[in-house]
Parts: structure tokens; C-alpha cells; sequence
């Protein structure tokens, strides 16, 4: 299989057609080798219109939600990026062609170490990884410009709020898995904005798991 021209097909067909504009996105999503994100045996579908699985009742998102997060987000090159939900490491791969720094945390051990290990490979010393409970942010590393999550949560984790500095951005789906709806905020000092995305399905975001 050809993956350079499935990759290059995908930014036109399913993102640049489906509203994606962003010249920093599409050309992040044409850059990052999505086959080598997911499973060995799913490596020809990785650039179809669809969320893969990679194991643990986990999924990979579709290409287009991958690139309408990012674009949403309105990441800029200087900002610090959190990601809640590594997964594959794909989306942190992303993200880490948009901007200078990015935090991933991802809360189950055995895809924290394949992940790392693929984001090692792909060669970005800007993402750092780390096996944590992401419903709790990563105060440590706070404030970040934009926060990212790829997981649905029945509501607003209060950390993510005051972890995000001001003019910054939080995307996060929010509700139940039947109708959860995107949402960006955006902190104006004391204040946050709401703008709403539009409905998308996601794994749930889960707290207080042991770590395997």
C-alpha cells in the first residue's frame, strides 16, 4: 500500500472537503505516518474516515476529529499544549509539528509505554509523556495555553479550568456518549467564553483507575 499517497488523498478528501483550513494543520496531518500509530494488522485502514481500535477498549479517533481539535484549539507555535488521553500518540505527534511544547497524559500503562516509545521513534523531543490520572490536568506543568481532551466527560473537570491560562483554549467533548457535544472555552482573566463544536463520539473520560 501507498501509504504517502493514502495520507495525501486523506488531507484532501476528508479534511480540506470537510471544512478543515488551517495550512498548519493539513500540513501536520500530511506529515505524520498515521499507519504507524495503530495496530500492525489495521495498518491499511489507517487513513479511512473512521476511529480504529488499539486495544483496552480503547480507540484511535478519526483523522478529521484529530485535525478540527487541533484547529479548534487555534494552536500557535509558541504555545504549551496539554493533551488528556494519549492513546496511540498520535494526536500528541500532531500537535507536536503545531507547537513548541506539549504534555500528554494518558492514565493506562500498557498504551502510556507503546505510545512513548512510537512518539520516541517519530523523532519530536517536544512531547512529553505521562502516566497519570488526566482528569486531574497536570498541575505541575500549568498554566497551558491550550488543553485538548479526547475522551468525553459527563462534565467539566474544575482542573482543566484552572489550569489554563489566560487567553487559552480548552476542547473537550462533553455528555453522554449518545449526545456529546464539543465545546471550546476560551479564559478572558476571571472569565470563560463557551462556543459550541458540534456533536462527536468518544470513549468515556475515566478517574481513579489503578495503574496496571
Amino acid at each position: 500500500m501507498n501509504f504517502d499517497l493514502a495520507r495525501h488523498n486523506m488531507v484532501v478528501e476528508q479534511l480540506e472537503r470537510r471544512g478543515i483550513r488551517d495550512p498548519r494543520v493539513l500540513e501536520a496531518m500530511e506529515w505524520v505516518p498515521r499507519e504507524e500509530f495503530v495496530p500492525y494488522d489495521l495498518m491499511d485502514l489507517a487513513y479511512e474516515d473512521r476511529a480504529l481500535p488499539i486495544g483496552l477498549e480503547q480507540t484511535i479517533s478519526q483523522p478529521y476529529t484529530v485535525a478540527y481539535m487541533c484547529q479548534e484549539a487555534r494552536i500557535k507555535a509558541d504555545d504549551k499544549v496539554l493533551e488528556i488521553g494519549t492513546g496511540s500518540g498520535y494526536g500528541a505527534a500532531v500537535l507536536s509539528l503545531l507547537t513548541r511544547e506539549v504534555h500528554t497524559v494518558e492514565r493506562i500503562a500498557d498504551l502510556y509505554r507503546t505510545a512513548r516509545e512510537r512518539l520516541t521513534a517519530f523523532g519530536r523531543g517536544n512531547v512529553h509523556t505521562h502516566l497519570d490520572d488526566g482528569t486531574l490536568g497536570l498541575p505541575s506543568e500549568a498554566p497551558f495555553d491550550a488543553i485538548l481532551v479526547t475522551a468525553g466527560a459527563e462534565s467539566l473537570p474544575a482542573a482543566y479550568q484552572e489550569q489554563l491560562a489566560d487567553g487559552g483554549r480548552l476542547v473537550i467533548p462533553i455528555g453522554p456518549p449518545a449526545s456529546q457535544q464539543m465545546i471550546r472555552l476560551t479564559r478572558h482573566g476571571d472569565q470563560l467564553t463557551r462556543d459550541n463544536l458540534g456533536s462527536f463520539g468518544f470513549v468515556p473520560l475515566i478517574s481513579d483507575v489503578a495503574r496496571q
